[in-house]
C-alpha cells in the first residue's frame, strides 16, 4: 500500500490550478468593460465640477485607468490565493509620493479604486448604482459651494475720510461685507481687505469706489476658501 504524502507545496500547486480556471474570458472582459465605462463616466463627474486653478488631463486619465487597474488586481487577488500573497507583498513595497494638489481629487482617486474593486469582486449592481449615486452628489454640492462664493475686495485709500466714504457705497452695493484686514502704513495710507457678497452678480460699484476721491486703487477676486482667482 502506498501512502501519497501531501505538503505545504503541494496545497497551493493545487490551489492555484484550480482556482485559475474560476473567471473566463467573458468575465473578465465584462469587468473591464464595465470599469472602463464608470472610469469614463468618473472623468466627465471630475471635469464638470473641477474649480481649481489648472486642469490635469493627466490625472483625469489616471482615474480611469485607476479602474481598469484595480478590476484587474481583484479579480487576480479573488481567483487564487498565491496570486493574493504576492500582491500582497507587492503592494507592501509601493511608495506613492506625488502631493495631492485639491482635497477633493482624494475622493476622486478612492472613488476609482472602490469602483476597481467593487467591479472586480462580481458586485455589478452595486458599482453601476453607487457610481450614479455618487457622481450626482459630487456635481450637486461641488456646484452648490462655488455658486454662494464670497468675493475679496481690496482698496487702498488715502486717509480716513476716503475710508469711510469707500465703505458707504459698498454697503449700498453688496449684500453682506465684513473688513478681514487693515493696514497703515506712513507711504502707502490705508489698505483694507473685506471679504463682501455680491447681490446679483454684478461688479459695477468698483468702478464707483475707484473713482472716489481719496481713492488710489481696488482689486476684486473671486474666493473659495482655498485659492483666489
Amino acid at each position: 500500500m502506498t501512502q501519497t504524502t501531501t505538503n505545504f507545496s503541494d496545497i497551493f500547486k493545487s490551489s492555484f490550478a484550480e482556482k485559475l480556471t474560476q473567471v473566463s474570458f467573458l468575465d473578465m472582459f465584462i469587468a473591464l468593460a464595465l470599469a472602463f465605462v464608470i472610469g469614463l463616466f468618473i472623468m466627465q463627474v471630475y471635469k464638470k465640477t473641477f474649480k481649481g486653478v489648472m486642469y490635469s488631463e493627466s490625472f483625469a486619465i489616471s482615474l480611469l485607468a485607476l479602474s481598469l487597474i484595480t478590476t484587474l488586481i481583484i479579480l487576480a487577488v479573488t481567483s487564487n490565493v498565491v496570486l493574493s500573497l504576492g500582491m500582497v507583498g507587492a503592494l507592501s513595497i509601493v511608495r506613492f509620493r506625488s502631493a495631492i494638489k485639491e482635497p477633493i481629487d482624494i475622493a476622486f482617486l478612492f472613488w476609482s479604486i472602490s469602483v476597481g474593486i467593487v467591479i472586480g469582486a462580481g458586485l455589478i449592481p452595486l458599482a453601476v448604482l453607487g457610481s450614479i449615486f455618487i457622481g450626482i452628489v459630487m456635481v450637486l454640492f461641488i456646484n452648490k459651494k462655488t455658486s454662494n462664493n464670497p468675493y475679496i475686495l481690496v482698496i487702498n485709500c488715502e486717509d480716513d475720510d476716503s475710508e469711510n466714504t469707500a465703505l458707504k457705497v459698498l454697503s449700498k452695493n453688496v449684500d453682506k461685507y465684513n473688513v478681514k484686514s487693515k493696514t497703515i502704513s506712513p507711504m502707502n495710507g490705508i489698505e483694507m481687505t473685506v471679504e463682501i457678497g455680491l447681490k446679483k452678480k454684478s461688479t459695477d460699484f468698483v468702478n464707483s469706489i475707484s473713482k472716489l476721491n481719496g481713492i488710489s486703487n481696488v482689486v476684486l477676486v473671486s474666493y473659495n476658501g482655498d485659492y483666489m482667482s
